[in-house]
């Protein structure tokens, strides 16, 4: 017989896999209610950082099992977002799929405290590139719940029924 290494055949396949999980919280004036109004309304993402539209109709809320696109403003690129949980007035769970070899899970959390509303972001990334998408997205990742925050906080202004003659 030949001495020859079968095992170089029965190799088992190694991954690399990296989950890297972070938190950020913020304190808002804004009601409970307000504060959540602004995290369901998936068609209204002005306040975020990183999503700059959805194909969500206006007025559409967040349920479970919901699977809808956005597009980011670091580059043009689509990405389906899926609503995995949400617990009315107190938390929302989406997954993000944008690329093989990435899954990103992001949570908003919405708690009534003494000193106001507390709003918990947190994001999970895992896979291979998490360290590379880290590392682009970190910056914006940090401001998310204050730009939810702030826009909370904001009065909303009435929309008019009347059109201009710029409206087409």
């Amino acid at each position: 017989m030949l001495n020859f290494p079968w095992t170089f055949f029965y190799r088992k396949r190694r991954r690399v896999e990296m989950t890297l999980a972070r938190s950020y919280q913020a304190i808002s004036s804004a009601s409970v209610d307000d504060l959540w109004k602004k995290v369901i309304d998936l068609a209204d993402v002005s306040w975020h950082p990183m999503i700059s539209h959805t194909n969500v109709p206006r007025g559409q809320v967040a349920k479970p099992g919901l699977i809808y696109e956005a597009v980011t403003r670091l580059g043009p690129f689509p990405i389906r977002i899926f609503v995995e949980r949400v617990d009315p007035r107190e938390l929302l769970s989406v997954r993000i799929m944008a690329i093989p070899g990435l899954e990103e899970r992001i949570q908003y959390e919405v708690k009534s405290t003494v000193s106001g509303t507390s709003i918990a972001y947190s994001v999970t990334l895992q896979g291979w590139l998490s360290p590379l998408i880290w590392s682009i997205i970190k910056p914006y990742a940090a401001r998310v719940a204050e730009d939810l925050a702030h826009a909370a906080e904001q009065p909303e202004l009435p929309r008019s029924n009347q059109r201009s003659c710029l409206d087409f």
